[in-house]
This record gives C-alpha cells, sequence and structure tokens, in this order.
C-alpha cells in the first residue's frame, strides 16, 4: 500500500545500488526491458505472479522499470532515488498526490506475469484514480519500452472498471482479476504436505458417502458443503477460501488445492499410497516411497485437543440476545453468546436480528425425558464406534429418534411465546449453538443444522428437535474426534433469531486471505440471496480485498450462480433466479459500510484470533448473524 516507510540506511543503501561502480553490476533500474533474462533480474514471484513495476515521469516522459527485490514499493524508489527526498510527512503527502486522477509527476504501475494461466496485464494500486488518458500513455510507453507487447489493461477497483470500459472503447485490451481467477486451473488453498491413499471420488457420489478415514487423500470431481476429516484434499472444482471445505482444510492443516485437470492427470494413482504436497504456484502428487509410507505408518501424529466450556445443564432461562454475554457461552452456546456479546457492548450503527438462547438444558430434557440418553451412552462405549461403517448406520439412528421423539410440550409453548412475544411471531432462524463451535482453534463451521424461515409453532418443534439432532452428524462426530474432543461433554444450545430476508448475504474475515503480508486489509465473499450458498462453495462468489484504512476495493471474483436462496411464505427457503441486471453486490459503499461495522465490535473480542464474520443485506442495511474466531492457515 502507499502508506509505508523506509529507515535512512535502506535509502542510503538503494541510492547507491542506483549508479553502480561496474559495468557488470546490475542497475536498480533500466529504461527498457528488452527480453525475458531481464524481466527475470528485475520482477519477483509473489504467491502465484511474477510482478514488476515501473514508474513514468509525466515531465519528460522518461520510463522507468525498477528492481522490486531492491525496493518494496513505488515510494521507495521514488523519494530515495529519483527524488533523493527524507520521508517526511510532507514529501509523503506530495508524493501521495500522484493516486489522484490528475498526476503531478508519476505515474505508478504494476506489471504481472500471471503464473497459473501463462497471461500478462499491466495493472494499478487498486486506490489509485488513474483515468483513461494516462492509462493510454501507460500503455503506449510499455509497448515500446517492454517486450510484451499489447498488454491488457487489468482494472482493479470499481473506479478502474469504468475506466476499463472506456478504454477498451478506444481498442485498447483488458482483462479482469475475474476472469484471471477463473480462466487458472490451478488454485491453492492451504499449503503442506501428506502421505496417505489416494481415492477419487466418483461424479454423481451422495454428500452422505463422503466417508474417508483421516489418512485419506480425496480426489473430489464436484463441489460440496462439507467433508469428514481426511489427510489431504484436491478438488476438480473450487470456488473460494472460505467455503466449508476449504476452511475445514485449513483447520485441519492439511494440503488443498483445485486443479481443474486433476482427473486426468492422476486418476491412475486411485487406491494407491501417494506423497502429496500443495504450494503456492503448484502441486506434486505422486507414489509415495518406501521411506514416506515408512514414516507414515510408524509417526504418531501429536494428538490435538481442545477444551470445551464446561457446561452448566441447570439454567433454564430464555434469555434474549441483549441479557447475554460471552461468560454465558457455558448456557446457551458460543454462537448466541457470541452475538449477544456484540448486542450488549450497544455500538453505535451495529444491527444484530433480535434473538434469545435456549440453554442447554431443554436439549438434556428431550434426550433423558425420551430415554435417549442410555443408548447415546451405550453407543458411544461399543468397540465398533471405531468402524466407519457401523458408526454411519448407528449416528442415523440416533438422529432419527431425536427428531421422532415428542418434545415436551410446555417447552415448545415457552419457547413459541417467546417468538410470539418478544420476536413479533415472524419467520425465524433456529440456529446451533453448542459448546463445540465458534471457539479459538475449532470453528465447527458446517458441522450442526441450522432450519430458516420457521413460522408456526409446529414448524418450530420440528426445528427444535432438528438441530439437537445435529449433534449426531456424522461429520460432526468426526471433526471433534479429529480435534481430540470428548462427545461426552458436548451440548446443545439454539439460537432462535429473526430471520432477515437477505437480498445478499456473505462471509468477512479481518484478514487478506489472498496476501499474508498485507495487515490492514479485510477478505469478502457475498452472493445473492441468503447466505448457505457462499458457505456450501458450490459456485464461485463475489470475492474483493478491502483496505478499510484507504477504502481500497480490489477485485478478486464475480459471482457466477444464476440462482438464489430466498424465504417462501409458508415457511422454509425457495431457489429463484437472480434478477436481470442485477449487478454487483459488493459495491466500495457497501463493502465500507460492512467492514466499518465490523471493526467497531473487533475490540469486543479478546481471544487474538482474526474474526469469521457472517453477514447479510436487506436492501442496503447490514446485518450481522455471526462473529468467531478464524481458524486457518
Amino acid at each position: 500500500m502507499k502508506h509505508v516507510g523506509v529507515s535512512a540506511v535502506a535509502v542510503a543503501l538503494v541510492m547507491a545500488l542506483a549508479a553502480p561502480s561496474h559495468a557488470t553490476e546490475q542497475r536498480a533500474w533500466v529504461k527498457e526491458v528488452a527480453d525475458a533474462k531481464t524481466w527475470k533480474n528485475y520482477s519477483k514471484i509473489v504467491a502465484t505472479d511474477e510482478l514488476g513495476k515501473c514508474i513514468i515521469d509525466v515531465k519528460t516522459n522518461d520510463i522507468y522499470f525498477f528492481d522490486v527485490n531492491l525496493f518494496n514499493i513505488h515510494a521507495d524508489f521514488v523519494l530515495g532515488v529519483l527524488l533523493k527526498q527524507a520521508w517526511t510527512s510532507d514529501n509523503i503527502r506530495e508524493y501521495n498526490k500522484n493516486y489522484e486522477r490528475v498526476k503531478p509527476r508519476f505515474i505508478l504501475c504494476y506489471l504481472t506475469h500471471h503464473l497459473k494461466i501463462d497471461k500478462w496485464s499491466f495493472s494499478f494500486w487498486e486506490g489509485d484514480k488513474i483515468g483513461p488518458d494516462d492509462v493510454m500513455k501507460v500503455k503506449q510507453k510499455l509497448d515500446a519500452t517492454f517486450f510484451q507487447k499489447n498488454m491488457p489493461f487489468r482494472p482493479d477497483s470499481p473506479m478502474q472498471q469504468k475506466v476499463a470500459n472506456e478504454i477498451a472503447k478506444r481498442g485498447v485490451k483488458t482483462i479482469t482479476n475475474d476472469e484471471v481467477y477463473k480462466a487458472a486451473d490451478f488454485q491453492a488453498f492451504t499449503k503442506g504436505k501428506a502421505v496417505g491413499k489416494l481415492h477419487v471420488v466418483p461424479v454423481g457420489t451422495a454428500y452422505e458417502l463422503l466417508n474417508y478415514d483421516r489418512h485419506d487423500i480425496v480426489l473430489l470431481q464436484e463441489s460440496y458443503p462439507d467433508i469428514t476429516p481426511v489427510a489431504g484434499i484436491l478438488a476438480t472444482q473450487f470456488s473460494t477460501p472460505l467455503s466449508h471445505v476449504n476452511l475445514r482444510a485449513g483447520a485441519w492443516g492439511i494440503p488443498n488445492a483445485g486443479d481443474k485437470k486433476a482427473r486426468d492427470k492422476y486418476a491412475k494413482l486411485d487406491g494407491k499410497l501417494v506423497y502429496y504436497e500443495v504450494n503456492d504456484t503448484g502441486m506434486i502428487l505422486r507414489e509415495a516411497t518406501a521411506a514416506e509410507i515408512a514414516e507414515m505408518t510408524t509417526k504418531i501424529a501429536a494428538a490435538k485437543h481442545v477444551d470445551l466450556p464446561v457446561a452448566n445443564l441447570d439454567n433454564r432461562r430464555l434469555a434474549m440476545l441483549t441479557r447475554m454475554r460471552a461468560k454465558d457461552v457455558v448456557i446457551y452456546g458460543t454462537k448466541a453468546a457470541n452475538l449477544g456479546e456484540i448486542v450488549t457492548a450497544n455500538l453505535d450503527g451495529v444491527r444484530v436480528p433480535a434473538g434469545f438462547g435456549v440453554p442447554f438444558y431443554y436439549y438434556v430434557q428431550h434426550m433423558k425425558e425420551n430415554h435417549l440418553d442410555a443408548p447415546l451412552d451405550a453407543l458411544l462405549a461399543d468397540k465398533r464406534f471405531k468402524d466407519p461403517t457401523w458408526r454411519k448406520t448407528a449416528l442415523e439412528g440416533l438422529r432419527k429418534a431425536i427428531v421422532d421423539a415428542p418434545i415436551n410440550q410446555q417447552t415448545l409453548d415457552m419457547i413459541y411465546k417467546r417468538v410470539r412475544v418478544r420476536l413479533g411471531g415472524k419467520g425465524v432462524f433456529v440456529r446451533s449453538s453448542t459448546n463445540s463451535e465458534d471457539l479459538p482453534g475449532f470453528n465447527g463451521a458446517g458441522l450442526y443444522d441450522t432450519q430458516p424461515n420457521v413460522v408456526g409453532r409446529k414448524q418450530l418443534g420440528e426445528a427444535l428437535r432438528i438441530v439437537w439432532a445435529s449433534l449426531w452428524n456424522l461429520r460432526a462426530v468426526d471433526e471433534r474426534d479429529a480435534f481430540g474432543i470428548d462427545h461426552h461433554q458436548v451440548y446443545f444450545g439454539v439460537l432462535v433469531q429473526v430471520g432477515v430476508n437477505a437480498t445478499a448475504a456473505g462471509v468477512l474475515v479481518t484478514k487478506n486471505l489472498w496476501d499474508t503480508t498485507d495487515e490492514n486489509s479485510f477478505t469478502i465473499n457475498a452472493k445473492y440471496g441468503l447466505g448457505m450458498r457462499v458457505v456450501e462453495g458450490q459456485k464461485v462468489p463475489e470475492q474483493i480485498i478491502f483496505d478499510p484504512t484507504n477504502d481500497g476495493t480490489k477485485i478478486i471474483s464475480r459471482t457466477d450462480d444464476p440462482v438464489m436462496l430466498k424465504f417462501d411464505e409458508h415457511g422454509g427457503i425457495v431457489e429463484l433466479p437472480v434478477p436481470a441486471g442485477a449487478g454487483v453486490i459488493l459495491s466500495e459503499e457497501r463493502a465500507k459500510k460492512l467492514c466499518t461495522m465490523v471493526q467497531k465490535f473487533v475490540p469486543v473480542f479478546t481471544h487474538g484470533h482474526p474474526l469469521d464474520v457472517e453477514w447479510v443485506l436487506e436492501g442496503e442495511d447490514v446485518w450481522i448473524v455471526q462473529a468467531r474466531p478464524y481458524v486457518g492457515n
């Protein structure tokens, strides 16, 4: 970003490098990059791109391709070499005027070789207000001095997209980040190494059948909302780092990547023990060596262990979010308690839909009154529980018993009265709020069920039993096993919350998931309609990086989902087409409003992790519906 300084020693060093004493030494800058060899000397690889930078002096029309291995940002070179000025606030303020529409002295440009798709582009910082004429000037200068001719302009912000539309009318090629992202055959989500048995999952495999061992490596040919713990994931379809599968892989610390041609490349390894490694720009998948297999067989992995908040099973009170604090996690679970902490902080402009918590007591009541507690204990103690097939069948039977068992009618009357009196009888979301989710080190994203737009007493009773039963979803049990969580200590609270019939919804993480060197920006994903489609990862969402320190917006992708989820007037949800001409969801104005709201409640959380925030948009109103620690790489 533009407001970064360097030390006086560093400036002196690079100034010396700008005038080498020997002809064989590489200059710190050149005025022409005539071939690939020169480009290699002045560029560097950052993540999946080969990056270079140049500066055009608008007064002299000189161009400077400077060594990005020596100069971290444009300002280092401009102030330290071209202007030979000290890093004072006045000089920096004057330098920053070069990001305005009218350039007083310099045009500051990026050159990128997109290695994953072998395409080139030139671009500008997303906060640069550069106009069409200056972009044309850069294009002409690059054609005359750079070995890659006729490079397309790549806009990095909504404002620059308008400029791209204008220069396209003048015959200049353009390419968007969305096109770059979707054209790539490969995408790394979690770096790492693993050895395990490869399973090529056949097309058409039902989500419920994705039952694999923690030492398996799976090749997925379709998008799935979740998966049991495995040693590595490779997918032929990929969408976003914030899908449940990708979040899960990050929490497990396993290699995880997308390769559109993976089936053709690696089908012959199906069923074999393989070595799998993922880095920023590529991956390795091959048969494991004897030494690697021996290491996998003999190595005892350090067991992960997550301590759960000790549950209070005696409290019967239905507490509104306005009466709930983080300490109440022991009664209502983490989801409700986290939102309660935000609500009771009474922060100006932070909107959370009204709701209340149903404590653990009523889940325990349901299990005891229907004599399901003893069969549960027997199931967990059975030696056959370690067998995946037996466990899957046994858990299905347990969940069915929980759903089929009658709910205590006095309890249901009490909860339904609270919906009518305190939530206006509106359709509600019945959401999980266990003591084994949304924790530092274990977020449990997507493990438990949510029932959307629940209307009426009968539907409410059904929804409560369904979400209670989801405590024993196979994926939830396997995930808790992977983190050393004692199933006997897990309890289910429920968050009943007014449903917002979202215009759009999404996820925000308070860190840049695409650039770990960026300490200021947030990652935001969005789709039209209700938010379930974002985290399921079935389609590419809108993805942007937003820097609240300067309102910079960097576009990663635009959504390609033609349908959205909306409320059904009779309860539940329906799938509808996205209206024609719906346009962009994450405009700069909406992104700024969302980030400003999130920044207000970040200090409420003291765990030191970035936040993973779920939000919904109703018209132009932003609502916060979940906040938890982000668990990823």
